[in-house]
């Protein structure tokens, strides 16, 4: 039995693309081949997609996390701001298969807008209220006055609970090597607390939890692959194996 077997079914158990609503279907960004592939995807207690910048997993993800109530710019469902709008209308189009049970709490971690997040916290708790401080939530201490790394450690530990759906977003941005290794522990704690995790992400050591599923994005669309097989993986271990040749010829003087 694989390590995702032995967790709950997940939430979410597949996306398609509904074309019957898309108005645009010449736009950005149904014109883009993984998007058009949306084809009854089964989603997994921990699925990734990776790809190429432009292939449209920051988008798939990002409408995923839309469609399921989320703010566009990250947070819990509870969050309702926006520093620019620039989500895309695919949230408007997709369909989302769901579990009889529901996830008990949940966030949408966006690498790229995580300052506005904290932000936006800072301010909720200026505001007068009966409530606790939303900082509470986090750890107590200011996000803003901890490192990137340090401030996701810390959302990781206080603010993720059991039986949530977690949608992140190239979370590698905020880690070394080692931090993303405690995600990965993290993950797996919640895991068998019954969450579910959907990750966009480059990075070899995050796409490394046992028995996922992984999605690769690319001009011929959406294909299932292991992890072994991805270029990510392949690449990074070709390099370390022999970094003095990779180096070597990239950097070699162009002849002529």
């Amino acid at each position: 039995m694989s390590a995702h077997e032995l967790h709950e079914a997940p939430f979410l158990r597949s996306v398609l693309l509904d074309r019957d609503w898309i108005e645009h279907p010449d736009a950005y960004p149904f014109v883009l081949p993984a998007v058009q592939a949306l084809e009854h995807l089964e989603l997994a207690p921990v699925t990734y997609f990776i790809g190429e910048n432009g292939s449209g997993k920051s988008t798939i993800l990002e409408a995923i996390a839309v469609a399921c109530g989320f703010n566009a710019e990250g947070g819990t469902m509870n969050f309702n701001f926006a520093t620019r709008r620039s989500e895309s209308p695919l949230h408007q189009c997709i369909r989302l298969t769901r579990a009889p049970r529901r996830p008990r709490t949940g966030f949408f971690l966006r690498a790229e807008s995580f300052f506005n997040l904290a932000t936006e916290i800072e301010r909720l708790d200026a505001e007068p209220a009966l409530s606790p401080p939303v900082i509470d939530s986090y750890g107590g201490e200011s996000l803003h006055e901890q490192s990137h790394g340090e401030s996701f450690l810390a959302l990781m530990k206080h603010r993720f609970g059991p039986n949530g759906l977690y949608i992140l977003d190239e979370p590698e941005a905020a880690l070394s090597p080692s931090r993303q290794l405690s995600l990965l522990i993290r993950m797996h704690e919640l895991l068998d607390e019954g969450s579910q995790f959907i990750i966009a992400t480059h990075a070899p050591i995050v796409l490394a939890y046992p028995g996922a599923t992984i999605y690769q994005l690319d001009e011929r669309g959406i294909t299932s692959v292991d992890y072994d097989q991805t270029e990510h993986v392949q690449l990074t271990r070709d390099f370390l194996n022999d970094r003095d040749r990779y180096l070597q010829r990239l950097l070699a003087p162009e002849s002529g």
